[in-house]
């Protein structure tokens, strides 16, 4: 029995100085550029005298060695303050290197500024009571239809004081503007464009007890653009597509107003385009005849031409005017909005260089609306948008 008790003894002085050695070990690397030569030096002394210890055949020597040795390597390395507070700022460290990594390399948030994509994709814009957004308590509005109240009663009537405009950083993703109208002093969500063109509607004076709005300031789609496949797959007509606006200006030599903008891939190079009835018509370098860019197959661009849900086709403006025709040079994308009566897209500028490409939209990730998921992929609601006599009705 007692030979038994010696065997248990001498395999667990065994597996204690193994241990020893290997967290030793991994002490003296892990902080090999932190720790002065002396003290490497006086650890590497206790490290191999552990290694000259053979705790199976003298189990006596582990024993006497094991009792002082974490004191001895406790006075000869630097104590740590903190401990648990360094590896934590260690961890968040390589986890935003790794979704800066991700950011750069693969995936990039991205949120929709304008309503030029409308009603694929929404951006900021204001909603009156009744037409889409639930009446539900902040913050919870906010967290999932991505929205904050904007209601607007005047309390004194007067003047908009233009010089009292200060916009002010509030929720993440959203500003507050201040102002004041008549002496009184207001805020409301949303920027100084919000401000002045929702809910202002651009006045100066106001009555006193006049209600100027009342209802919600969505604050846009939010999206992951996918970087990656950008290099290995050209784009596609159709596609919905994120650019830089380096170098790009409008007809008239001014450069754009924001250094991203999303649109949707018409005209790729080579092509010749002309819009008829709203329509678009393609010549591609092969053919000699136009047809319908709907004739292509693809079912995005389809849709735009049901004139349903707020689709209205494509409108003849700027490069791409009543008659017109314009030919995509090699190496450049022509580019339009899907609401392309309110839309700045290459009728006004031109065409989009490869160079300019950064990828394609991929997944909304908030609102939490019908356009939630896969870009692109909710069929039109079933409602009439456009008509000869009033193509702007859908709004």
């Amino acid at each position: 029995m007692k030979s038994i008790f010696e065997k248990l003894k001498r395999r667990k002085l065994v597996r204690r100085l193994d241990e020893f050695r290997r967290h030793l070990r991994d002490v003296l690397h892990v902080n090999d550029d932190l720790l002065l030569p002396s003290a490497k030096e006086k650890a590497n002394a206790v490290l191999s005298e552990a290694d000259g210890i053979d705790a199976a055949r003298d189990p006596d020597a582990a024993g006497k060695f094991l009792e002082r040795a974490d004191l001895r390597v406790a006075k000869i390395l630097p104590s740590r303050s903190f401990p648990t507070l360094r590896e934590y700022a260690d961890i968040l460290a390589v986890a935003f290197s790794v979704a800066f990594g991700v950011r750069a390399l693969y995936l990039q948030p991205f949120k929709i500024p304008t309503s030029s994509m409308q009603p694929t994709l929404f951006g900021i814009h204001y909603v009156q009571d009744g037409k889409g957004i639930p009446d539900l308590p902040q913050p919870l509005a906010y967290l999932l239809y991505s929205a904050r109240r904007a209601d607007l009663r005047i309390k004194r009537g007067g003047y908009l004081d233009q010089n009292s405009l200060r916009v002010r950083s509030a929720m993440p993703f959203s500003d507050r503007t201040r102002f004041t109208i008549g002496g009184v002093d207001y805020e409301m969500p949303g920027g100084e464009k919000q401000v002045v063109v929702d809910y202002l509607k651009r006045r100066v004076e106001f009555e006193e007890g006049e209600l100027v709005c009342k209802g919600w300031l969505s604050l846009g789609d939010h999206l992951f653009v996918d970087r990656f496949s950008i290099h290995f797959r050209e784009p596609r007509r159709g596609d919905v597509i994120v650019f830089v606006t380096d170098g790009l200006k409008t007809l008239d030599g001014k450069p754009l107003s924001g250094p991203y903008y999303i649109k949707r891939l018409i005209g790729m190079p080579g092509d010749t385009l002309k819009i008829v009835d709203r329509t678009v018509f393609v010549r591609t370098e092969e053919s000699s005849r136009f047809v319908p860019i709907s004739d292509f197959g693809v079912k995005n661009i389809n849709k735009i031409y049901d004139f349903k849900g707020g689709y209205h086709g494509h409108l003849a403006m700027g490069l791409l005017g009543e008659g017109m025709e314009f030919r995509v040079p090699a190496g450049h994308y022509f580019m339009l909005g899907d609401n392309s009566s309110n839309s700045s897209d290459s009728r006004d500028w031109g065409t989009v260089p490869r160079k300019n490409i950064i990828g394609r939209a991929f997944f909304i990730f908030w609102p939490f609306s019908r356009r939630w998921g896969i870009p692109d992929r909710a069929e039109p609601l079933p409602f009439h948008s456009f008509s000869v006599q009033h193509p702007m009705e859908y709004q």
